[in-house]
């Protein structure tokens, strides 16, 4: 990696860093920093450590600025070549049923995590039609979509090999009567991959990671469960798929662990935009969008009050994930749950 690239990034103030990377912050997450002074920069935050803090992180002092750096490489964003592909998407406000003007321009950025709110029928579905034809003033809502912040070239609003978002339904039905490793190949050979039988691997082991119940590489993929199927098609979607931004319909249902596959998503370089109704998925979003008659009234960023009840409600989830787990593999809650559920 070019060492001026290296420079300037433990140079700049870690609240620009986080701004112009926002997967950065899931680095300090990783060594155990929750709360830091964000107006320093990486080497001025290194320095500032206590050798008991240093011994606590179970870190050297050195380590922080090579294991960053290292962190941003595996994480694929410091590639010279950032002229390439999308790199944000802007939606520019248009109007709600009302006839009542949005007045918010919003910048989506890759690695992202943006939900979107609101009740049924609300307009959400809208919106993510406006960014998937890449609107320009020409929709019922007269939204614009700029791309890396300018209008997109006519001809790039409806190519399918453009297209700018892979959906992911709540249902998944294949019609190939095929093998889950066979239905793999097809599209990597489509998508002209070289490596096919690696990513074939890496896909079906990462959709065993995120699945409830596991399956092998022989199983047609008719006979996949609901929840293995849509494993499978995250797994696709962030390997395969050039689609830079990717949504998904309340994974809350999907049978999936969701956290973890959201968290695949944006280190695999993609935008990620959640229409749920799930308070742990809204919160895991850097950026909320409250959807109202049709169109989008609020743009919320998560606080830092809101994170620390997303890792409260996340315990309680996974107490609930472990009863659930118990019940379908034949076991019998039969133990006290006020005291199994309180946590500290």
């Amino acid at each position: 990696m070019d060492n001026t690239i290296n420079e300037e990034l433990l140079s700049m103030v870690i609240t620009d860093l986080i701004n112009k990377y926002p997967y950065a912050i899931n680095f300090f997450d990783s060594i155990g920093l929750k709360e830091f002074d964000r107006k320093l920069t990486i080497k001025e935050l290194e320095a500032s450590f206590s050798d008991e803090v240093l011994d606590n992180l179970g870190i050297g002092r050195e380590q922080i600025s090579d294991n960053f750096i290292a962190f941003m490489k595996d994480m694929g964003k410091l590639d010279d070549n950032e002229s390439d592909g999308v790199h944000s998407v802007t939606i520019i406000g248009g109007y709600n049923k009302l006839k009542e003007r949005e007045n918010i321009s919003i910048t989506l950025k890759k690695g992202e995590i943006i939900s979107i709110v609101g009740p049924t029928g609300s307009g959400k579905s809208r919106l993510l039609e406006d960014i998937e034809c890449l609107a320009q003033g020409d929709t019922p809502t007269k939204r614009q979509i700029l791309v890396n912040g300018k209008v997109p070239e006519e001809d790039k609003r409806f190519s399918i090999e453009n297209k700018l978002i892979a959906q992911l339904s709540q249902n998944m039905n294949f019609i190939m009567d095929v093998s889950t490793s066979e239905f793999i190949t097809r599209h990597a050979k489509s998508r002209k991959i070289e490596n096919v039988e690696e990513i074939v691997e890496a896909i079906i082991k990462c959709a065993n990671d995120l699945a409830g119940e596991k399956f092998s590489p022989e199983v047609p993929v008719t006979q996949l469960s609901g929840g293995q199927s849509r494993a499978l098609m995250i797994a696709d979607t962030a390997l395969l798929s050039k689609s830079p931004i990717v949504l998904i319909d309340e994974i809350e249902n999907a049978g999936v662990d969701r956290k973890k596959a959201i968290e695949f998503l944006v280190k695999k370089e993609k935008i990620v935009l959640m229409s749920t109704h799930d308070p742990i998925l809204a919160l895991m979003g850097n950026k909320r969008i409250v959807i109202k008659n049709g169109g989008i009234s609020k743009i919320i960023n998560t606080s830092e009050v809101e994170k620390n009840n997303l890792e409260l409600l996340s315990k309680f989830d996974y107490k609930i994930l472990e009863l659930r787990n118990l019940l379908r593999t034949g076991k019998e809650i039969d133990f006290n749950v006020k005291e199994y559920l309180k946590i500290e």
